[in-house]
């Protein structure tokens, strides 16, 4: 399942959820199998994140401290994305202050979050 986020600093940031809760953390925890699958199907979100929101580049996040689930955080990244932190607007986004990344002025209205939903669905 894939989601988009509530704040879209990167536009079209989304989430791609791994389908079964439990005790399942790691990629490692996954059966090879299962494994291939979960890791093909991101990719073909990631894929339409990166068509659908003109990305030159999708960074890839498999976190999982804060919310002990398999996830990715795709963000499409664009040059110059991030203001003048790091190198000219290229790095990583945790260079970019958390406070601001996901500030109340990132959040798309509900007619914008519906056009980012059609566009990725596209």
């Amino acid at each position: 399942m894939c989601l988009i986020c509530d704040n879209q600093l990167f536009h079209g940031y989304t989430l791609f959820l791994y389908k079964h809760h439990g005790d399942k953390t790691e990629l490692f925890h996954l059966d090879p199998t299962e494994r291939a699958k979960f890791l093909e199907e991101m990719t073909i979100v990631a894929e339409a994140v990166s068509r659908a929101f003109g990305a030159e580049k999708i960074n890839y996040e498999l976190l999982g401290m804060g919310d002990a689930h398999l996830h990715w955080h795709l963000l499409p990244r664009v040059n110059g994305d991030i203001e003048n932190y790091g190198n000219n607007g290229r790095g990583p986004v945790w260079w970019y202050p958390m406070e601001k990344m996901y500030s109340d002025d990132n959040k798309p209205s509900e007619e914008q979050l519906a056009d980012m939903k059609s566009r990725l669905l596209e």
